[in-house]
């Protein structure tokens, strides 16, 4: 129960590892399709003139996997900022008074 002894964590850390996961996770899946496509063009032995139909199927569905997971990973990265900028002290003010903590 070493649990219960440790402070619970704040919204912005839950989700600055939460971010770290999601960029990570993203990360190795883009590394994995990146090395299937070089190993696939460099050491898979091909007809002499023209590629295997079924070689040509799995190059495309990976340069599509990989054009996702930019556009996915780029904007998990691009994103994190943009939502959770810090309130100044004038909007915690009204977000006091509207929530009737606080009088005029």
């Amino acid at each position: 129960m070493a649990s219960k002894n440790r402070d619970r964590l704040s919204q912005e850390e839950i989700k600055a590892r939460l971010m770290f996961l999601i960029g990570a996770v993203l990360s190795i899946v883009f590394l994995i399709v990146t090395l299937g496509i070089t190993y696939a063009l460099i050491f898979v032995t091909q007809p002499i003139g023209a590629q295997a139909p079924n070689d040509a199927a799995f190059i495309d569905l990976l340069k599509t996997l990989a054009i996702f997971l930019t556009g996915s990973l780029g904007g998990v990265l691009a994103s994190n900022g943009l939502k959770d900028k810090q309130k100044s002290e004038y909007e915690k003010a009204i977000e006091r008074r509207l929530g009737g903590s606080d009088t005029p």
